[in-house]
């Protein structure tokens, strides 16, 4: 089974960008989603964007439609998520999951594989 690492988190202020990294241990099957989800504390994991392994536009909650960026680079097998204009509500566990072609891309409980997850700290 794929493992998945996310990294890029940390403090940042409003209005600043920054990237994450999800570095899957293997290559993916071509049937595979990806897909970025947030937990704030406190609140339900929320769905971000998803994108198939193979290629193909991503697809975005309405959230951060316009502010985030999926990207997924299969020669190095990581997964990227772009993040500008960073708002304090954006203050959360970034979460990367995998998932086949089952279920519904934007519930969590559709994913089999997780990463561990990494904090981002949108200050004033």
């Amino acid at each position: 089974q794929v493992h998945l690492v996310e990294s890029g988190g940390g403090l940042v202020q409003a209005g600043d960008s920054l990237r994450l990294s999800c570095a899957a241990s293997e290559r993916a099957d071509t049937s595979t989603r990806m897909a970025w989800f947030r937990q704030a504390s406190g609140k339900e994991r929320e769905f971000l964007a998803v994108a198939n392994w193979s290629g193909g536009p991503a697809i975005y909650a309405d959230s951060v439609k316009g502010r985030f960026t999926m990207s997924i680079d299969n020669a190095k097998n990581t997964i990227y998520l772009q993040m500008n204009d960073l708002k304090l509500g954006d203050t959360a566990v970034y979460y990367c999951a995998a998932k086949g072609l089952r279920g519904y891309y934007a519930d969590y409980r559709s994913y089999d594989v997780w990463g561990q997850g990494t904090q981002v700290t949108v200050s004033a």
